[in-house]
């Protein structure tokens, strides 16, 4: 037990003989970053890249030391980026990077803008869609009133109703169908999908069409009738390349 304080105190002056390495000096310019005008460039950089909306200068006066020459480094900046892709432009008193004018042209983009239904033409589909396939004078009938060319042609423009041959009847009427794009678009696998007359009354397109209910649309509960899914519901002639077919409505 003696020999244990020896111990400790060896080790007390073995402490006090190690040397001591003094802590480096570190250059003001390190400990804040800002100081150096290169890093404000970078840093007036980030906050345009980063912002949705122009940013006003005395937003980036903000970020930076007070006394920073912000109009010298916004000149540096809009300097560098001036035969680039992107500029640097001033909009009132803010700044945002704008595409260069001169490549505008290769940058637009082309995108389909979906046409909406007119009630006549939402009427029309509907009845293709629950007949199908039923003649221009039967969707007459339906909806009472004459139904304009262009609706069909509209309805055929959008792919969502085709020919479907011609009835073999007195004037041989082309009788119309609707189409996988229609079934694509409405998110239907088929058409036993389709809602029932109170879904339709629901969302407001058959209110005024007591008639239809008579052509065998049956409430919602039921199912529809296999006739209307099927392309095999009456015999019907063969479309014809002639310009007998090209030429009905």
């Amino acid at each position: 037990m003696s020999a244990q304080p020896k111990v400790i105190e060896d080790h007390a002056e073995n402490e006090s003989e190690m040397p001591v390495t003094p802590a480096p000096e570190i250059p003001a310019k390190a400990m804040n970053p800002l100081t150096d005008p290169h890093q404000q460039l970078r840093l007036i950089e980030a906050v345009l890249f980063a912002s949705a909306d122009p940013v006003e200068e005395i937003a980036l006066a903000d970020r930076l030391p007070e006394g920073t020459d912000l109009a010298g480094l916004l000149a540096e900046l809009s300097a560098l980026y001036e035969s680039r892709g992107v500029r640097l432009v001033k909009v009132g008193s803010a700044w945002a990077f704008r595409t260069a004018p001169d490549l505008s042209p290769y940058l637009r983009l082309e995108t389909k803008v979906p046409r909406a239904l007119s009630p006549a033409m939402t009427e029309t589909l509907a009845i293709v869609a629950y007949h199908q396939p039923v003649t221009r004078a039967e969707i007459e009938e339906i909806r009472g009133k004459t139904l304009s060319k262009g609706t069909l042609d509209l309805l055929l423009e959008a792919g969502w109703i085709r020919p479907r041959g011609r009835r073999r009847t007195p004037g041989r009427p082309m009788t119309w169908g609707t189409t996988e794009a229609f079934l694509d678009h409405f998110g239907l696998e088929s058409l036993d999908g389709l809602p029932g007359l109170e879904d339709l009354k629901a969302a407001g397109l058959l209110d005024t069409r007591p008639a239809i209910t008579a052509y065998g649309v049956r409430p919602s509960d039921d199912p529809l009738p296999e006739a209307d899914s099927s392309d095999e519901d009456e015999e019907l002639e063969p479309l014809d390349t002639g310009e007998d077919a090209a030429g009905d409505g």
